[in-house]
């Protein structure tokens, strides 16, 4: 009954934030970027401007809301920035939008970067012990293939596939997001080029370890679910929840039985050291890990929680919260 009106707290919690979202005015937005918490952060990144009608606050302000928004265009935006002007007793000169978009294509990339990660830092740091899982935090990894918008810049940096002719296709990206399971908040993203060594799901989370603290867990899909990246989550302190990769061979008649499709088994380390770590790297991750497989309807998870803590059935739920 307990785990059942988590759960129901649970959802009531999502559809509170989602009415509350679809509240939201831009100029709470603007509050919260000039507000004490991120006022020295904001500024930081602030580059040079004139004090106009879109100040780089403001035009953020005013993206975010658009983002948000069920009706995305730019005109929505500028609209609903007027209107908050005429309210105030200001004036408007016009409704159109392209000063709004020049402004917005100005911001700078590492101010919106730098403001993710520390509101996602706060949101996190401030989630209520209920929405934690049994007082923990939880952190969602997963990626995805992103289309880029088809600029000189963007094809340089991020090359469409080369099975196109040149010009027919759009640059492409991949991205990589780790998410605070009790507040939906993004603490910490990387983006690489779709193809190309180190430009893996894998390695751009090899790049993002310092979104993990001791006593983190973490939930991913089974592209993930590898020795060393087990390993490497493991020497941080951090337990983990993957589904079981499709390469690996589940056999539950070995290892140490810890009940029905319950059991322990040793990962080996592989005698080939990949190409991205250092042999100081290599040689510093033991021999063999100990991971738990568990087996629950047709899906095999694996997990470092202990069965004296977690039951099989718990681990298989908080995989579904993913």
């Amino acid at each position: 009954m307990k785990h059942r009106n988590a759960g129901i707290q649970s959802q009531q919690h999502q559809l509170s934030i989602g009415r509350r979202v679809r509240q939201v005015h831009a100029a709470e937005f603007f509050n919260v970027l000039t507000g004490p918490q991120l006022l020295q952060k904001t500024e930081a990144y602030l580059p040079e401007h004139r004090e106009r009608l879109y100040p780089p606050t403001e035009t953020l302000s005013m993206f975010m809301k658009q983002v948000l928004s069920a009706d995305g265009s730019c005109q929505k935006a500028v609209n609903d920035w007027a209107a908050r002007r005429v309210a105030d007793g200001l004036s408007v000169r016009s409704i159109r939008t392209g000063a709004y978009c020049r402004v917005r294509q100005r911001l700078p990339l590492e101010m919106i970067t730098e403001l993710t990660r520390e509101t996602g830092r706060l949101l996190s740091e401030r989630a209520q012990m209920r929405w934690r899982w049994r007082g923990r935090t939880v952190k969602l990894v997963d990626g995805t293939g992103i289309s880029m918008p088809d600029t000189e810049q963007n094809q340089e940096r991020y090359p469409q596939p080369s099975s196109q002719s040149k010009g027919v296709g759009f640059p492409a990206a991949q991205v990589l997001g780790v998410i605070c399971l009790s507040t939906g908040a993004v603490l910490q993203a990387a983006i690489a080029p779709r193809w190309g060594q180190g430009n893996s799901e894998l390695g751009l989370l090899r790049s993002l370890e310092s979104a993990f603290s001791p006593g983190d867990v973490v939930l991913a899909d089974s592209l993930y679910c590898s020795y060393f990246a087990v390993a490497e989550l493991l020497a941080a302190g951090v337990d983990i929840v993957f589904e079981q990769h499709g390469g690996r061979i589940t056999d539950f008649r070995r290892g140490l039985s810890l009940g029905k499709l319950d059991h322990l088994v040793h990962w080996k380390k592989t005698k080939n050291r990949p190409s991205w770590m250092t042999r100081q790297q290599y040689d510093s991750l033991p021999g063999y890990i100990t991971v738990r497989e568990v087996k629950v309807g047709n899906r095999v998870l694996v997990t470092t929680l202990e069965q004296r803590e977690v039951c099989k059935r718990e681990v298989n739920k908080l995989y579904q919260r993913r």
